[in-house]
């Protein structure tokens, strides 16, 4: 898929939830704090800036859509046996708590 028809898409998503909101272009872009032209380019697949679609997400309610970013820390299986290995499984008394003093 091209760039344009991606920006395309998009548009066409932000503007059936600006529908379902039942909210029109003006009333949308006052809650997002952008200008009403920007939302119609943004809705013709016209590119915009990354803030203007944040905006616009925040204003739908939408922003969850942007889980799909947040970066995982997995850790590999080595990694983990590794970690479980350093994992005591005893407790002792340290010398200087025990240490009893010799009579001789």
């Amino acid at each position: 898929m091209s760039d344009t028809a991606i920006v395309s898409k998009i548009g066409e998503f932000i503007k059936q939830e600006r529908l379902k909101s039942n909210k029109t272009q003006a009333q949308l872009a006052d809650a997002a704090g952008i200008n009403r032209s920007t939302l119609s380019q943004i809705e013709n697949g016209e590119a915009i800036t990354m803030l203007s679609l944040i905006q616009i997400m925040r204003a739908l309610n939408i922003l969850q859509l942007l889980e799909g970013f947040a970066i995982k820390h997995e850790v590999s299986p080595l990694e983990l046996a590794k970690q479980d290995k350093q994992i005591r499984q005893r407790a002792r008394n340290s010398d200087s708590d025990n240490a009893k003093k010799s009579d001789w």
